[in-house]
């Protein structure tokens, strides 16, 4: 399917639907037997591994190589960061229950995941709405 300008947009946010139901099921999972901080980092790092080849693979159509692998780590750091302290700030703070409060952190994180990701994978900085012009046009393969 082709979604015009929004194609890029649409294929990151399905790589986000799979990748959040490994982490969440995964989280919940590591819940039963882990502390909800560390099955939250556990979920997440094997989480990371599965977005980065979908996110190469489908979302941006990038060859992975190994540098690219290494770097994409930064394009969760801040998503990391925020769900982190947000499940904090939502479970220790205001008393909500573990097993829903990664939903809510997540919507807050993946605006700031695509921007990072789509640099760190295309090496091309991110514009700041929809692709337009000759950038939207194809996918274009980095050959790094």
């Amino acid at each position: 399917m082709n979604f015009g300008r929004y194609d890029r947009i649409i294929r990151f946010a399905g790589v986000g639907v799979i990748n959040t139901g490994v982490y969440y099921g995964l989280y919940l999972l590591f819940g039963q037997v882990l502390h909800y901080q560390v099955a939250h980092i556990t979920a997440f790092l094997i989480a990371m591994v599965g977005s980065y080849f979908l996110s190469c693979y489908f979302t941006f159509k990038v060859r992975p190589t190994w540098k690219k692998f290494l770097l994409f780590p930064l394009s969760n750091a801040t998503s990391f960061t925020v769900q982190t302290l947000g499940l904090y700030l939502l479970v220790d703070i205001i008393g909500m229950n573990p097993d829903h409060a990664p939903l809510i952190t997540m919507a807050v994180a993946i605006p700031i995941t695509y921007v990072v990701a789509r640099f760190v994978l295309t090496d091309r900085p991110a514009a700041a709405g929809p692709e337009v012009g000759p950038l939207a046009a194809a996918p274009q393969e980095n050959k790094r």
